[in-house]
């Protein structure tokens, strides 16, 4: 799980993760570092990384968005 700060934002850059590993890293990562909101998650160019990361934050009712594509922004909790 590589974490770190950009612009004063923490960031989870999920490449060379697992597919499978990639929700409980998600929810892990929010959860850890939920006073530093926003945060943003990097799943690249892949679609289902993406979903897999954005169907776990529904299904805990994070707030998000997608300011482009690859990139997640965590807004709520």
């Amino acid at each position: 799980m590589n974490v770190f700060l950009e612009n004063g934002i923490t960031c989870l850059d999920l490449h060379g993760e697992r597919h499978h590993d990639v929700p409980d890293i998600s929810i892990d990562f929010v959860y850890r570092h939920q006073a530093l909101l926003p945060l943003l998650i990097i799943c690249g160019n892949s679609q289902r990384m993406i979903s897999l990361v954005e169907d776990k934050l529904k299904s805990n009712s994070i707030g998000f968005s997608s300011p482009r594509f690859g990139i997640i922004r965590v807004e709520k909790i």
